[in-house]
C-alpha cells in the first residue's frame, strides 16, 4: 500500500518549506516519538493528542499514511460487499489532516462532496493545504468545519459516514451520542475505525452493539450479526482466544517518514479495528481470516471467524481449487465464496 503520490510530496513539501527551528527535522523527529509514546498510553478521553505545530506536521508525515492505508483497507472491504452502493458524498468526523478522506476519493470513483468536521484549526488548515495538490475534485472543493465533536448534535445527511481514529478518543457516553447522530446522518453507511489495540478493538465492538441495536446490518468484517466470539472469550484451535478484533495493514514508508521515526525498514505495519453498518441488509462474507495463516508444505491452517463462530480450518493440496485460494489468502480475507482474495497490503 503506498499513499498517494501528490499526498506524499505536499507532505513532504510541507516538511520542507519549514524553516523555523520550532519545526526543524529534530524537532519533528522529537514530535513523532512524543506522538509514538501517546500513542501507546491510549491517552485519556478529552486529553489534546495533538498541541503544537511540530506535532501537527509530525502527524501528518507519520501517522496520516498509518491512518490511510487502515482506512483504505476497510473501505475497500465496503466497497466489494456492498458494491450496489453509489456513494457520492462523504463525511468524515475527527478528520484530523483528511486520511479517511483521501481514501474514500481512491475506493470510490463516485464520490462528488466531502465535508470533514475537524477541532484543531491548525490542522484543518494543514489537512487543507494537502487536499489542494490532490488529483480529486471532491477534496480539492471538500467542506472543512472546525467543530468539536463533543458539542454536536446532529449532523447533515451523507451517504458515507466515516469516523476514523476518532471515536476511541471521546468519553462512551459521548461517544454513544455521537454514533447516534452519525448514523442518522449515514444515508448509506457508517464505518468506524480504531486503532487495533484492546482498548481500540473495544469502542469498535461497543459500536458495533449499538447500530445493530439501531437497526443496521454489519457489512464487514464480520460473517454475521452475532455477539462477537472474541469478545465471548471462546476457543480458537485448542486454545483461549485473543479478546479483540484486529487487522493489519501494511503500507510504504517515504524517506520522510524513515527519517523521522529512525527506522530503516521500507514499510510498516498499522494495526487497526473496524466495523461497517449499512442501512439496509447486504451479503456478508462467508467467513473472515482472523489471524496470520499458518502456512506448511502440504497444508494451510486458517483461523475463522464465521456465522457458527470460530472455527480452524485446514486446507491441504488435494483440494486442488481450496489450496490456490488459501495460498493467496492472508489476515483480514474473506474465505468460503470461492473467489481469489488478495492480502491486504
Amino acid at each position: 500500500m503506498q499513499l498517494p503520490f501528490p499526498l506524499r510530496q505536499a507532505i513532504e513539501h510541507e516538511a520542507a518549506r519549514q524553516n523555523q527551528p520550532s519545526l526543524s527535522q529534530a524537532a519533528l523527529s522529537q514530535a513523532a516519538a512524543e506522538l509514538s509514546q501517546k500513542y501507546r498510553e491510549q491517552i485519556l478521553p478529552g486529553k489534546p493528542f495533538i498541541s503544537t505545530d511540530a506535532h501537527r506536521l509530525a502527524y501528518a508525515a507519520v501517522r496520516m499514511p498509518a491512518t490511510f492505508a487502515a482506512s483504505y483497507a476497510a473501505l475497500v472491504e465496503v466497497h466489494r460487499l456492498a458494491s450496489t452502493l453509489r456513494i457520492e458524498s462523504l463525511l468524515d468526523l475527527g478528520a484530523g489532516t483528511g486520511a479517511a478522506s483521501w481514501a474514500a476519493a481512491e475506493v470510490f470513483d463516485s464520490l462528488r462532496q466531502i465535508t470533514l468536521i475537524e477541532q484543531d484549526r491548525h490542522l484543518i488548515e494543514l489537512g487543507r493545504k494537502l487536499a489542494m495538490a490532490s488529483e480529486h475534485q471532491a477534496l480539492r472543493s471538500a467542506d472543512w468545519q472546525a467543530a468539536n465533536l463533543r458539542m454536536q448534535t446532529d449532523f447533515a445527511l451523507h451517504d458515507l459516514v466515516v469516523c476514523s481514529y476518532s471515536i476511541g478518543e471521546i468519553e462512551p457516553a459521548t461517544a454513544v451520542r455521537i454514533l447516534k447522530a452519525a448514523w442518522l446522518a449515514a444515508r448509506q453507511v457508517l464505518v468506524i475505525i480504531e486503532p487495533g489495540t484492546m482498548k481500540g478493538s473495544s469502542a469498535v465492538l461497543a459500536a458495533r452493539n449499538q447500530l445493530i441495536e439501531s437497526g443496521g446490518f454489519v457489512a464487514a468484517p464480520c460473517p454475521h450479526q452475532n455477539a462477537c466470539p472474541l469478545a465471548a472469550g471462546s476457543e480458537l484451535d485448542g486454545k483461549e482466544a485473543e479478546n479483540w478484533c484486529h487487522f493489519a495493514a501494511r503500507f510504504d514508508r517515504s524517506p520522510l517518514h524513515r527519517r523521522l521515526k529512525g527506522g530503516t525498514l521500507g514499510y510498516e505495519d498499522e494495526k487497526f479495528s473496524y466495523v461497517a453498518v449499512v442501512k439496509h441488509a447486504v451479503q456478508p462474507a462467508p467467513a473472515r481470516v482472523l489471524r496470520h495463516p499458518l502456512r506448511h508444505a502440504g497444508y494451510t491452517r486458517l483461523q475463522l471467524c464465521t456465522e457458527d463462530g470460530l472455527q480452524t480450518v485446514t486446507v491441504t493440496k488435494r483440494d486442488k481449487q481450496a489450496w490456490r485460494q488459501a495460498r493467496k489468502t492472508g489476515w483480514g480475507d474473506v474465505w468460503g465464496d470461492g473467489s481469489t482474495n488478495q492480502p491486504i497490503e
